[in-house]
């Protein structure tokens, strides 16, 4: 966090500009309460050695000093009130940004297991930030400076003295605070990197197994698990230093203004009522400052989130055309480059290719040549960093995405099944198709179970090859329901050379253009041409 205000959570949540205003208010009205406080302690106390007994307005001085602890804890409840409402709207803005920008990015993007950690326990613990860090800042900046004033007008060398050590506590905590930042985002990172590493376990699990792998996974969990354990315990260490420090620091501070103040009493160069009210008062203008720095580290998890957020949403596109897409002429990808964020180089460079309406072009290669990502860049998932692609003449950048998938059929390596039925999956590719219709999809597309067989979350019910044939019987109903193209990643995958030859001819007669990614010898076969490149060509 480069300042005492993360400025993304300043400049884009508009909860966090109005928190700051209302924080402020707040220790504005805490600060006129300690004042009161003081001044009702300083008054009652050397009243009574004054008079040797109780004053007569004793009464009045208890009523008056309860009616301060009730205002100032009227206050507290109402600053965490409001922080927890800006803390809430503020996560809840960055989740459907955070969501946004992952749907027009799907390809190439922060994974699943990051993405729920992030969504999740990642901005709540922004919680932190806006209940702990914030108020606490906000009293910081207003109480210091009121309980200041007063003081320079009550006693000139209290608060000199007040003026030369205040400042050593921020410029402490701005030191400790970049040895905080660099701890929290290396913790982040390892255990972003934990949560990939399990959630990659749990999907392959069924193949470890298989192999007999499985246990000998346990070893790697350890090892990530105990770097995560060190990064915690890391940052750890220095939220307890530097607490110690800043303490230390504000307790040597006080303690200068109370020994100076003893003596200059003792020589009766300051009265008895004014050397109480500054003593009182003094811990009081430390107390906010040094309470930053130790609810920063608070602040700090939140704070890593909420940036590992902004990077997701500034990875998306901002820039999306309004022109509707052309419905006829083909799909071009002329002098085309791209390199995925921190990749040691381009994936695809230069590349040039042009798919007519009704031709079938199978993309072909070793794998990491970038046959998906070029699908990724035809379906407008990803923005090329070079070059331009076409539809129909017209560059896709100016093109509204929703008119030009409205135009694609897609089946994905790993399609996404909804839970329900095959029946319902089927029917995403054209909600108005009737169950004659799904029927004779699932029939073209090599399907040997009915439409209502039953899918569970994720597609749990369906074998890789049968979640493949759902997602292609999906694309094949979409084109005969007004869709042009068809974009498949492996389609038959999975599939023997029977049902193979059946989804080929069922592709080749939908009449639409199809861009294939494919392996296998009898899609290549089938294809008008077939392409072939090695990495970044």
């Amino acid at each position: 966090m480069p300042g005492p205000i993360h400025p993304r959570l300043l400049q884009r949540a508009r909860a966090t500009r109005r928190y700051l205003v209302a924080s402020v208010a707040v220790g504005l009205a805490t600060a006129a309460l300690l004042v009161a406080q003081a001044w009702l302690i300083a008054r009652g106390v050397t009243s009574t050695f004054a008079l040797r007994r109780l004053p007569d307005d004793w009464p009045r001085l208890i009523g008056a000093l309860a009616a301060v602890f009730l205002a100032r804890a009227a206050l507290s409840w109402l600053n965490a009130w409001l922080s927890h409402r800006a803390s809430a709207a503020v996560k809840s803005q960055l989740r459907r940004d955070v969501l946004t920008a992952h749907l027009h990015t799907p390809v190439g993007g922060a994974s699943s297991s990051s993405l729920m950690r992030l969504i999740t326990r990642g901005l709540d613990d922004l919680d932190g930030y806006f209940s702990k860090y914030l108020p606490q800042l906000g009293l910081a900046a207003t109480v210091p400076l009121v309980v200041g004033g007063v003081v320079l007008f009550t006693d000139v060398t209290s608060a000199i003295i007040m003026a030369i050590t205040l400042p050593l506590i921020p410029l402490f905590m701005a030191l400790i605070g970049w040895t905080t930042e660099k701890a929290t985002k290396r913790s982040f990172a390892v255990a972003d990197r934990l949560a990939n590493h399990f959630a990659d376990l749990i999907a392959g699990l069924p193949t470890l197994q298989a192999f007999a792998r499985a246990r000998a996974q346990r070893h790697g969990v350890e090892l990530s698990e105990q770097q995560y354990q060190e990064a915690t315990m890391r940052v750890l260490r220095v939220s307890f230093l530097s607490a110690l420090a800043l303490e230390l620091l504000a307790s040597l501070s006080v303690a200068v203004i109370a020994v100076t103040i003893g003596f200059r009493l003792v020589f009766d160069e300051v009265s008895f009522f004014t050397a109480l009210f500054v003593l009182v008062l003094a811990p009081e203008a430390y107390l906010p400052v040094r309470m930053v720095g130790t609810h920063f580290h608070d602040s700090a998890d939140g704070v890593a989130a909420a940036d590992a957020a902004f990077a997701i949403i500034d990875a998306a596109p901002t820039a999306r055309g309004t022109a509707q897409a052309p419905t006829t002429g083909p799909l071009r990808f002329e002098r085309v480059g791209f390199t995925y964020p921190d990749a040691t180089g381009p994936v695809l460079h230069d590349f040039t290719l042009e798919v007519a309406q009704g031709e079938v072009v199978a993309l072909a290669g070793t794998s990491g040549v970038g046959k998906s990502t070029a699908l990724a860049l035809a379906l407008g998932f990803l923005t090329p960093d070079d070059g331009e692609l076409l539809v129909g003449g017209v560059p896709m950048s100016t093109i509204d995405p929703a008119s030009w998938r409205a135009q694609v059929a897609y089946v994905a390596q790993d399609p996404g099944l909804v839970r329900g039925d095959v029946a319902a999956n089927v029917r995403l590719g054209a909600p108005d198709a009737t169950d004659a219709d799904i029927a004779e999809a699932l029939a073209l597309a090599g399907a040997e179970f009915g439409p209502d067989k039953v899918v569970a979350d994720d597609g749990e019910g369906l074998s890789a090859g049968e979640r493949r044939r759902v997602a292609l019987a999906r694309a094949l109903l979409r084109i005969r329901h007004g869709a042009r193209w068809l974009i498949l990643d492996e389609p038959t995958a999975g599939l023997d050379s029977d049902h193979e030859a059946r989804v080929i001819d069922a592709v080749r007669n939908t009449g639409a253009a199809a861009l294939i990614v494919t392996h296998r010898p009898a899609v290549l076969d089938a294809a008008d041409r077939v392409v072939e490149w090695e990495a970044a060509r």
